[in-house]
Parts: C-alpha cells; structure tokens; sequence
C-alpha cells in the first residue's frame, strides 16, 4: 500500500487576513464551511461530517497567518498526515489568497482537490468573497 502524496492548492480569496483567519482556525468558523460540526476541547478538534468523525491536534498556528492540524487516532496519537490553511497576502496588490496543504491517495487526488474547492467555495459565500 502506498503513502499518500502531499499536495497543494492556493485560492484567491477577497477578505483580510483577519477576518479569514477566524474561519480557518476557531471551531465556530470552520463549521461554517469546512465541516457540519466542529468542537475543540484544549489543542483537539473534532470535525463531523454527516456520520463520520474525525480528530485532529492543533499542531501549530501562527496569528493570522496559518493553522496546522494534524490527524490523531482514537488514543489521540498523532498520525502521519496533517492538513494545513495557510494565508498569503501580496505585499504589493495586498491580494489575499488561501494555501490549503493537505494528503490523498493517489487514486483520490482528483476527488480531494474538489472537495476542497467546494470547501472553499463554501468559505467564499460565507465570507462575502464571491
């Protein structure tokens, strides 16, 4: 069985990097975009999709500019992969766009990049950046 393969995907989005950090890293923000419930209890996220739940850690963040989780198993044992939302700001256009690292299956890299852009699709509307 082979490992997964990292991949990223940038997406300009029209907002502050303020105001887009508090839907990539506070559990009321990302519920409104990223998954149907999410709760935290210290460093651990929960994220529910219809029946299924997932845990990751708080791995590391950096105010307003990236949010690092990474994947646990059920004795919150950090797992191999991880997902990251990183904000970059043009220093000269002052554009704003969002780096989504993330891993897949090979086999599935198509289908994770597009449910990422529906995710970010989703964060657009929520924000106003359409």
């Amino acid at each position: 069985m082979e490992g997964k393969v990292r991949y990223e995907l940038e997406f300009p989005i029209m907002s502050s990097p303020q105001l887009l950090y508090q839907y990539i890293s506070t559990p009321s923000g990302l519920q409104e975009w990223f998954a149907d419930n999410v709760n935290s209890r210290g460093e651990f996220f929960t994220f529910v999709w219809n029946d299924s739940e997932e845990k990751a850690r708080l791995a590391s963040k950096k105010t307003g500019e990236k949010v690092k989780f990474r994947w646990v198993d059920e004795e919150n044992k950090d797992a191999e992969y991880y997902f990251e939302l990183r904000i970059l700001e043009d220093e000269i256009t002052k554009d704003v766009s969002l780096m989504v690292v993330d891993f897949a299956e090979e086999d599935d890299l198509d289908e994770a990049k597009q449910l990422w852009e529906n995710q970010i699709s989703d964060l657009k509307h929520v924000i106003g950046s359409v």
